[in-house]
């Protein structure tokens, strides 16, 4: 059966038909085998994608929260070192304060002990030295005198 006859290149029958149902149905086919599933598969990578991007965006800032921890504690602990070494500062002062006060009490002590044991030498040298002078001095008067003086 012949629907229209043309003297042209192209001629619609029964067969154009059946090629336009054949190729309808291939595409449905093809469909439902290839297109229906790159579609699904194309969806849970865009799925996937984006999820990790989520997960990038919040571990992001879980790290700059953490960053912030860390200054906020690197900070706190350079502070704390600070008074810290401000105490052993000052208790080295104070301890070398007090190192000093007993080393002057020390050398102090030790001068009016060398100033009385010299004073006690010098006491005992003129002692010694008048005794000598005395004697000394008999002897001069007795040559002077030419004749025993008496005690």
């Amino acid at each position: 059966m012949q629907i229209i006859s043309t003297i042209a290149m192209i001629s619609i029958n029964e067969t154009l038909i059946i090629q336009l149902i054949s190729f309808l149905i291939f595409l449905f086919i093809i469909n439902r085998i290839m297109i229906q599933p790159l579609r699904s598969v194309s969806r849970e990578r865009e799925a996937h994608i984006q999820k990790i991007e989520l997960d990038t965006v919040a571990a992001e800032k879980k790290v700059e929260q953490v960053v912030k921890q860390i200054k906020k504690q690197e900070t706190k602990a350079f502070d704390t070192a600070h008074e810290i070494r401000e105490k052993i500062e000052k208790s080295g002062k104070l301890e070398a304060d007090e190192i000093i006060r007993v080393t002057l009490r020390e050398a102090e002590n030790l001068s009016k002990e060398n100033h009385r044991q010299v004073s006690a030498m010098v006491e005992e040298v003129r002692k010694s030295v008048r005794k000598e002078a005395e004697t000394l001095a008999v002897g001069m008067m007795e040559k002077l005198l030419d004749r025993r003086l008496s005690s």
